[in-house]
């Protein structure tokens, strides 16, 4: 096995990360800076307010999303499982 098989997986392991936790992420920022534009627009200035709707946002987007990111997962476990017998050569 050499550096550069090593790197790969270690790449395509950081890609299949991102790409998994990029629906909550992106959700998460598109509620805060709404939340944002809401407190600069009315002035209310409270630092709790940001809190529940996010995790309410993130909850939301784990139960669309969570099919698609299990299939992801899966698709990754197996794609290195089956890189095993390969290694041993």
């Amino acid at each position: 096995m050499d550096m550069q098989y090593i790197i790969a997986l270690g790449r395509q392991a950081i890609y299949t990360t991102l790409v998994v936790s990029a629906p909550m992420l992106i959700l998460a920022l598109i509620v805060g800076l709404a939340i944002s534009i809401l407190q600069a627009i009315t002035q209310i200035h409270e630092m709790t307010l940001t809190f529940i709707p996010k995790i309410i946002a993130v909850a939301v987007a784990l139960v669309i999303f969570l099919p698609w990111m299990i299939t992801t997962i899966v698709n990754y476990t197996f794609q290195l499982f089956s890189m095993i017998p390969g290694i041993a050569h």
